[in-house]
């Protein structure tokens, strides 16, 4: 089982025979896992030889692995490796569940920092860059196997980490730091602190020219992008996209479009199927369906059909003008978030688009559920800009506009600037209050 060094240029037909070779490599590996033997319905318990086959396998979710690492801790019988043979433990958080821990081999890390590489690089990092990384480092993989993947673009790589604002902009300013990785929500609590503590600066003369972001839906809207440009003069990339479980960063923009590539196509097979029924989609252009994945170079936990809850459209699968073959895709929202309100589906992205068009608003909005669906109004949170003042004729204009670009009703409630808290991570814009 490996990855090619130049997997995301080659032609389609030549990495569906690498994909197979590696496929029958992993199916051997996989062949005596307990987990998948108990999962599937038939026996005996057989892989399809032919990945053209594997729709015919049942799908794996998240919760059968809590499930599974709850009854066979630290790693779960998904494991399939020697225990003593992992180099590497991340944890997720558990915000939304049980904590989930993941392992990896040497041979994982290193393909896990060469895919995410791929990623960066496309986004545009390279060697001459200074980049500063503020993912969380604690237990998280977006901060050191996302950090490894920065390193193999051959950039200098500042391992900082999240907190500590105000010590990250003299760093940046220290030593000449010209790009950072980051949440896209990040930049908005750097300009409050650059406000509060360096009055005389504005946030272009940091000099950070490059940004390289993922785990949060908004750089697929052209007016926040904008904004990033004009207030930071920054090139804000999406470059790292990534599921946990499976893969840490997989997807990433180039700079000749704002789709996300799909970079990992020699270890991994992508699939989409109905978020509804679960029915296989066919892998075409213009496509939609909850984005479904199988790892096929991967010692341990390696995943059969893990439905990652990220709702996609298929935006292109023809060889793109940057030169890679790799399909692109564009990430809808999490199946998880999506809202109905009196039958119409609306997601945070959708929701962000609309906040970003109304010129009073800076851009930052919460969406508060104090109870289960069903919704008659979306109760929305947002911030006027400094320049902006609360009217009730304002506000009656707002919740006109707001609710026509999506086309239901909203309970709006306008905040001055600063109201919301501002986060070092991922910033979470749906609050289901009823949970807590």
């Amino acid at each position: 089982m490996t990855f090619i060094a130049n997997a995301p240029f080659l032609p389609l037909p030549e990495l569906r025979k690498v994909q197979q070779n590696n496929w029958a490599q992993q199916r051997q590996h996989l062949s005596g896992s307990e987990f998948y033997r108990r999962h599937h319905p038939a026996a005996p318990f057989l892989f399809p030889l032919d990945l053209e086959d594997i729709a015919e396998l049942p799908l794996t979710d998240k919760e059968m692995l809590r499930a599974d690492q709850s009854v066979h801790p630290p790693f779960g019988s998904y494991l399939g490796f020697p225990s003593d043979r992992v180099v590497r433990l991340h944890r997720t958080s558990g915000t939304t569940g049980q904590a989930m821990n993941i392992a990896l081999s040497s041979a994982d890390t290193l393909m896990q920092a060469h895919i995410a590489g791929r990623s960066q690089s496309a986004a545009g990092l390279e060697p001459g860059d200074i980049v500063v990384h503020c993912l969380n480092y604690q237990l998280w993989m977006g901060g050191l196997t996302d950090h490894l993947g920065l390193e193999s673009t051959g950039a200098l790589v500042v391992p900082y980490g999240s907190g500590g604002s105000e010590l990250l902009i003299r760093t940046i300013l220290d030593v000449g730091i010209n790009a950072i990785s980051c949440t896209p929500s990040y930049p908005a609590r750097l300009e409050q602190v650059i406000a509060e503590h360096f009055p005389e600066l504005t946030p272009r003369e940091l000099g950070l020219r490059k940004g390289f972001m993922g785990g949060e839906a908004g750089l697929d809207d052209p007016t926040f992008r904008q904004r990033l440009e004009t207030v930071w003069g920054m090139q804000a990339m999406n470059s790292n996209y990534g599921v946990s479980d499976f893969l840490c960063n997989f997807a990433g923009q180039c700079t000749d479009q704002t789709d996300l590539h799909f970079l990992a196509l020699d270890v991994a097979l992508p699939e989409l199927v109905d978020v509804n029924t679960s029915e296989p989609q066919p892998w075409r252009t213009g496509a939609e369906g909850e984005l479904v994945l199988t790892n096929l170079s991967k010692e341990c936990q390696s995943l059969v059909r893990f439905r990652t809850g990220d709702l996609v459209r298929l935006t292109n699968t023809d060889k793109c003008q940057c030169g890679r073959t790799a399909p692109r895709f564009r990430v809808i929202s999490r199946t998880d978030e999506m809202i109905v309100v009196r039958g119409v589906n609306t997601y945070p992205s959708s929701v962000s688009a609309a906040v970003l068009s109304c010129p009073e608003l800076n851009g930052e909005y919460r969406i508060r559920l104090t109870h289960k669906g069903p919704y008659d109004r979306l109760p929305l949170e947002v911030e006027l800009k400094s320049s902006a003042y609360p009217s009730d004729n304002l506000l009656a204009r707002l919740s006109h506009h707001i609710g026509q670009v999506l086309r239901l009703t909203v309970e709006l409630e306008l905040l001055t600037q600063g109201e919301l808290p501002r986060t070092e991570g991922k910033t979470k814009r749906v609050i289901k209050e009823y949970l807590s």
